[in-house]
């Protein structure tokens, strides 16, 4: 399962996404149309601007505006900044591999070998879904995948 820190930093990038023209929006906006709670929304994207995915303007007018196009960012990235690797087993992970402390035969584990194509399967779709797909995507079809 994912975070609840992850699926608010989804829901606030799909938000950014969807400002007209890439118009900055404040934190407090966010916070409260998607129910996010404030300070912990001002942690998210503060990690998300460090990470390189938002900047923020100051002032009147500012806000947190995306720094790069929706559809160059991705689900896996978010996931792996917020949540850390994505994968059902450390020996699995491709950003921090551990072999598995009670694993004798990591080459003919019967659970890491299942999980691998659970772990492919996962990845794919997570590194090829952007915030753009799910803006642009249907809100039916969201709840229906």
């Amino acid at each position: 399962m994912i975070s609840q820190k992850a699926k608010y930093a989804l829901r606030a990038l799909i938000a950014l996404a969807r400002a007209p023209q890439s118009e900055p929006l404040v934190i407090s906006d966010i916070a409260r149309v998607h129910r996010i709670p404030k300070k912990f929304l001002e942690q998210i994207l503060l990690d998300l601007k460090r990470q390189g995915l938002l900047t923020s303007k100051r002032g009147k007018g500012g806000g947190y505006v995306l720094l790069r196009p929706a559809d160059k960012i991705t689900y896996g990235e978010v996931l792996r900044i917020v949540d850390g690797p994505i994968a059902p087993l450390p020996c699995l992970s491709i950003t921090a591999y551990r072999k598995c402390a009670d694993c004798l035969d990591e080459t003919n584990c019967e659970t890491r070998q299942v999980f691998a194509h659970v772990a492919d399967a996962t990845r794919k779709v997570l590194d090829q879904t952007t915030i753009a797909d799910a803006v642009a995507m249907p809100r039916h079809e969201l709840l229906a995948s």
